[in-house]
């Protein structure tokens, strides 16, 4: 079934228009409080959010929305979407809501909902929840005595430092490590400085003093450039940068050089597997993921399954098959032990547990495997317009494949979070894929233009 608002993570757009105004948001709410309130227990839900200035715009909306249907709403106020999947469950509530359109741009906002158990809502959900949105009936609603209540969880940063701690091996501690952390000026802004620091590590700060407007501006895992110049020009010993909603990490290594999802799933993977920590016999990734961490996860006597592109996916495929590490090459890293979705902390903790325990720099312990030459590109294109329709990109697509000829991949996919077509192409011969890249490139471009 085709949906109308929900994308492959939650519903998102651009704040104040379309799919993301503060109508929809109360929409959201009311069907999804109708949908989740089941039983005769008093209903719950748990609302966090990142820094973006459309926060105050939706927050309140949503809020409206779950009261009218008889739900008590806990608001967090700024937190990582991780933070919220916790803290859901730790509240025993019924439903999570994280406002954020992750690593994207302050314009953009994103709702993503989370059922009792922390988990992302399946397809099957989603579709029920579109279908309540365009019931809008009053006497759905319930009556005035029955209404909902709100109040703020005034310790909520304090309950996600501890639970992020507690991840971290108990007989360890950060002291000598010089850690540069960038928060996106985001979510984590408050948390993740703290943690490491409490741990005991040098923490120097980068994307902590959000706005509302500076969030992934020029910082974040999706713009290093800074972190990685300042490991270098401090002579840190490792970098990380969380995005908007600290549900991804990029890290680089004490030369400045980039360590990617693909390669901190095969870092932990490895460990894990050594110290006989790693279940299901297997490590989950998406389409995405290189082809040099399947060959490397292999040549540890694992499997590697491969999802579509979506953390909710890898989670679905890590929970049928028993494992533990999963994750996507742009750095969502899930790790089921401690959380049941994306948590970038948690995962930069794990990383640096494995560099304390080593005593090794971060440019060997988290390079383990070459990866194969792999040319991304996205393309944004106008809402309505349909380009990989094109006769001209379809034949494109057809010549590609066979100048691959089984000895790489080709990938082509739209975005499910943005009006963006997806390129990727992936073979140990770089002239050949450059130049499949470059055709499709531009046949795509000459299509929308």
């Amino acid at each position: 079934m085709m949906k109308k608002y929900f994308g492959t993570d939650g519903i998102r757009g651009m704040a104040n228009q379309g799919n993301m105004t503060a109508e929809i948001a109360m929409r959201v709410g009311k069907a999804a409080g109708r949908y989740f309130t089941q039983g005769t227990h008093k209903h719950r839900v748990v609302i966090g959010k990142d820094t973006r200035l459309s926060g105050y715009l939706l927050e309140p909306a949503l809020t409206s929305g779950f009261i009218s249907m008889g739900m008590d709403v806990i608001l967090l106020g700024p937190m990582p979407t991780p933070a919220v999947a916790m803290l859901t469950r730790s509240l025993r509530a019924d439903l999570g809501v994280m406002l954020s359109a992750s690593h994207n741009q302050f314009f953009d906002n994103g709702i993503k909902l989370f059922d009792n158990t922390g988990n992302k809502l399946s397809d099957k959900v989603e579709a029920k929840i579109e279908a309540g949105m365009e019931d809008n009936s009053e006497n759905l609603q319930v009556h005035s005595e029955s209404l909902g209540r709100a109040s703020r969880l005034k310790n909520a940063v304090g309950r996600y430092i501890e639970f992020s701690k507690n991840t971290f091996p108990k007989h360890l501690r950060l002291e000598g490590l010089k850690i540069v952390l960038d928060c996106a000026n985001g979510a984590a802004y408050r948390t993740a400085p703290a943690v490491l620091w409490e741990l005991g590590a040098d923490v120097i700060t980068i994307g902590v003093s959000p706005n509302g407007t500076n969030i992934n501006k020029d910082c974040g895992s999706t713009d290093p450039k800074n972190m990685c110049d300042k490991v270098v020009e401090i002579g840190a010993d490792i970098g990380i940068a969380l995005d908007g909603d600290a549900d991804r990490l990029i890290v680089c290594d004490e030369k400045g050089h980039i360590i990617n999802g693909d390669q901190v799933m095969a870092a932990l993977a490895g460990h894990w597997h050594h110290q006989g920590q790693l279940k299901g016999g297997a490590v989950v990734s998406t389409v995405m993921s290189n082809l040099g961490l399947e060959k490397y996860i292999n040549s540890l006597g694992l499997a590697f399954e491969r999802t579509s592109v979506g953390d909710r996916y890898v989670v679905a495929k890590m929970q049928e098959i028993g494992c533990n590490v999963g994750g996507e090459q742009s750095g969502h890293i899930i790790l089921s032990d401690f959380n049941t979705t994306g948590d970038g902390l948690v995962a930069a903790l794990q990383l640096l547990s494995i560099l304390i325990e080593k005593e090794k720099v971060a440019s060997i312990l988290f390079n383990s495997f070459d990866a194969y030459p792999q040319y991304l590109e996205n393309i944004r294109y106008p809402l309505g317009d349909q380009p990989l329709e094109n006769k001209f990109v379809k034949q494109a697509l057809k010549d590609g494949e066979s100048l691959i000829n089984g000895s790489g991949r080709l990938l082509v996919r739209k975005s499910g979070t943005e009006p963006v077509i997806r390129v990727m192409v992936e073979g140990p011969d770089v002239k050949i894929i450059k130049g499949i890249s470059k055709d499709i490139v531009a046949s795509i471009r000459e299509s929308i233009t």
